[in-house]
C-alpha cells in the first residue's frame, strides 16, 4: 500500500532555492585567519573549498556587523559595517566574490526584531526626552504601579527575567531578548525605510538572499496584552503568544519580497519563524512572501519513527498548500548538537543515529540547512568551563540553561592538538576551548576514510545532484507487503527509496532494490536485506 504526498496545486516555477543544500557558518567559530582566536572572514573565504567540494548549493553567514558582541553578533550597531573582529567591508565583498567564483550562493543574517543598545538610534532614543520622535522607533512605555516601578506588562525575556528595563528617567523599554537588543517598533515608518535601505545595501554588494532573524516577532499585540504566565520562552513555537507571529508581520514579509523580486539573480529571503502549528507556519512561504521558513518541528522530533513520520507529513502538506518548498534542518548555533541529543548521553548511539538522520534529511522532497561541524559528527561540546561562556542565557538567573557555547566550539580542520588547524601555528588560544578528542574529528583525519562521516556526507550531496528523484518534487509513503516491524519507516521518490530503522535492533525487509549509500552497511540475504539498528539506507529501483 502506497500513500503519496503530493502538493494540492501546481507547483510554482523552479528555484533554486527550492531544493538547495545551505551550509551554515558560524563565523565566530569557522576559521580564523588572523590569530586572534575568533573566526573572521577571511577565514571563511580561505575555507570556501571545503564548503563547495562537501556539495552545498550555499552558504548563509550568521552576523559580522559591527556589534558590543553581548549576543555573538545578534545585538547590531550599525548594519552596513563589518565588525572589525571580522575583517572589513572589502573582505565581505571578497568572501562573496570567492564564493560566486565556486558556485557558492551567499546568504546573511539580518537582524530586523532589535538593535544593540548601541545603535545610534537607540543613543539618540535614550538621550530624548519621554514621548520624543525618537523614542518612536523602539517600544517605550510608563511602567505600572504608583509610580511607575512596574513593568508595562508581564512579559519575559527569551533569555531569561523581564522583557523590560527601565531608563533613568522612568520610562521602560521593551527587549524580548538581552537588556542590550532593544525590540523595534515595526509601526515606525522610519524603520521600515531603513531596512528597505539596508537590504538594498547587500544585495547591491552582490549577496543572494537574507536569512531574517525572528521574522516572527517584529510585530507585538495591539495594547501589549499580559500573557499571564510563566516560563513563557517554553511556550515559544507551542502556543498563541502577543509577541510573536501577529500578523502583522506578513505586510513586513510581502514588502521585502517585491524588493527581493526586483533584483535579478533569484535573491531570497529565509524566516526564522516560530509558530504555533505547521500551518501557521506555511503563511510566511505564500507565494508573495519569503521563500523558506526553518521547520522546527523537524529539528525537534525525537528519535521516533511515528513521530518523523507525522512531522515529514504534517510538514509537507503544509507547505505544499502555499506551493512552497519544505526545509529540513537537524542543528544550528542555538542548539545542542543532533548527535548529542539524540544519543543522550552515549556518543557512540548519539553519532549512529545522527548518521542516519542526516540520509533521512538529505532524502526528503524541499531544501536542507546543514550546521558546519555536523559533517564531522561533532557532539554538543557539555562541559565548558564557566568562565569562558558567553552566551547571555548563561547568566540570566531565571533563563535557559546556557549550552548555546556548546555547539558553537570552534571548528577542527587539522592535526592533533588543538586549535586543530582553526587559527594559524602561535595563534592565541580560541575563543572557546576545543575537547582533546576531536583529534580524531577533523577534517583532515576524515578526509578518505570511506567509513567517516564527513565521506558518508560528501557521497550523499554527490548523489543528491546526481540523482533526479531527489530534492524537490513528490515522495510516497511504502508499505511493503505483510508491512514491516513498528519503528521503521520506507518511502520512495521517482527512482529512489529510503529506508530508516530507528529501533535497537536490526529489522529485516524485501530488498527495495540496488544498495547505494548506507549510514551502516544491511546485510542482504537474497530477497531480504537486514537493516542494522538505528540506521538509514539509500536504493535505487
Amino acid at each position: 500500500m502506497t500513500q503519496e504526498l503530493a502538493p494540492t496545486r501546481p507547483a510554482p516555477e523552479r528555484g533554486w532555492w527550492r531544493d538547495a543544500v545551505i551550509y551554515q557558518v558560524y563565523v565566530r567559530s569557522f576559521a580564523d585567519s588572523d590569530g586572534d582566536g575568533i573566526g573572521d572572514l577571511r577565514g571563511i573565504r580561505e575555507r570556501l573549498p571545503h564548503v563547495a567540494a562537501l556539495g552545498a548549493d550555499a552558504l548563509w553567514l550568521t552576523p559580522f556587523y559591527a556589534s558590543p558582541q553581548a549576543d555573538g553578533g545578534y545585538d547590531v550597531a550599525d548594519y552596513r559595517t563589518v565588525d572589525p573582529l571580522f575583517g572589513t567591508l572589502d573582505d565581505a565583498a571578497e568572501l562573496i566574490n570567492a564564493a560566486h567564483d565556486l558556485g557558492l550562493r551567499v546568504i546573511v543574517d539580518i537582524v530586523p526584531n532589535h538593535t544593540s543598545d548601541q545603535h545610534a538610534w537607540f543613543r539618540a532614543a535614550l538621550a530624548d526626552r519621554q514621548g520624543g520622535p525618537a523614542r518612536d522607533r523602539y517600544h517605550f512605555h510608563p511602567g505600572r504601579g504608583d509610580a511607575g516601578e512596574l513593568p508595562p506588562n508581564d512579559w519575559e525575556s527569551v533569555f531569561g527575567g523581564p522583557a523590560w528595563t527601565r531608563t533613568p528617567d522612568g520610562d521602560w523599554y521593551l527587549h524580548l531578548f538581552a537588556p542590550q537588543q532593544p525590540d523595534l517598533n515595526w509601526h515606525s515608518p522610519e524603520v521600515h525605510e531603513e531596512f528597505e535601505s539596508i537590504l538594498r545595501f547587500w544585495l547591491g554588494l552582490g549577496v543572494d538572499g537574507f536569512r531574517v532573524d525572528v521574522a516572527h516577532g517584529m510585530v507585538k499585540a495591539e495594547g501589549l496584552p499580559d500573557i499571564g504566565a510563566r516560563e513563557q520562552a517554553k511556550m515559544i513555537g507551542s502556543q498563541v503568544l502577543p509577541f510573536f507571529d501577529q500578523d502583522g508581520v506578513h505586510d513586513i514579509h510581502r514588502s521585502w519580497r517585491r524588493l527581493l523580486d526586483s533584483y535579478d539573480g533569484e535573491r531570497v529571503g529565509v524566516a526564522e519563524a516560530w509558530a504555533p502549528s505547521p500551518e501557521r507556519l506555511a503563511l510566511y512561504v505564500r507565494p508573495d512572501e519569503l521563500h523558506q521558513a526553518f521547520n522546527f518541528q523537524f529539528l525537534n522530533c525525537p528519535w521516533d519513527a511515528q513521530a518523523m513520520r507525522a512531522v515529514i507529513q504534517t510538514s509537507l502538506a503544509a507547505t505544499a498548500l502555499v506551493g512552497a518548498p519544505t526545509t529540513w534542518v537537524l542543528s544550528n548555533h542555538d542548539v545542542v548538537r543532533h548527535l548529542t541529543r539524540y544519543g543522550g548521553g552515549d556518543e557512540t548511539l548519539g553519532l549512529r543515529r545522527a548518521r542516519a538522520a542526516a540520509l533521512l534529511m538529505l532524502a526528503l522532497p524541499g531544501s536542507a540547512y546543514l550546521y558546519q561541524g555536523e559533517e564531522l559528527g561533532l557532539p554538543e561540546v557539555t562541559d565548558l568551563p564557566d568562565e569562558v561562556r558567553q552566551d547571555p542565557s548563561f547568566f540570566r538567573t531565571d533563563g535557559q540553561d546556557g549550552l548555546r557555547d556548546g555547539s558553537r566550539v570552534p571548528m577542527p580542520w587539522s592535526g592533533d592538538v588543538p586549535p586543530y588547524g582553526f587559527s594559524p601555528q602561535g595563534a592565541a588560544p580560541s575563543w572557546l576551548p576545543q575537547p582533546e578528542a576531536w583529534k580524531s574529528l577533523t577534517v583532515e583525519a576524515q578526509t578518505g576514510d570511506p567509513h567517516s562521516t564527513l565521506e558518508l556526507y560528501r557521497s550523499a550531496l554527490a548523489l543528491r545532484r546526481e540523482l533526479p528523484g531527489l530534492g524537490d518534487g513528490p515522495m510516497t509513503w511504502e508499505q511493503p507487503p505483510g508491512g514491516y516491524p513498528d519503528g521503521l519507516l520506507m518511502f520512495s521518490r521517482p527512482g529512489f527509496v529510503c529506508t530508516l530503522n530507528t529501533t535497537p535492533r536490526p529489522a529485516g525487509l524485501p530488498t527495495p532494490g540496488r544498495l547505494l549509500l548506507a549510514s551502516e552497511a544491511p546485510a542482504e540475504d537474497g530477497a531480504i536485506v537486514t537493516l542494522p539498528a538505528d540506521s538509514c539506507a539509500w536504493w535505487a529501483i
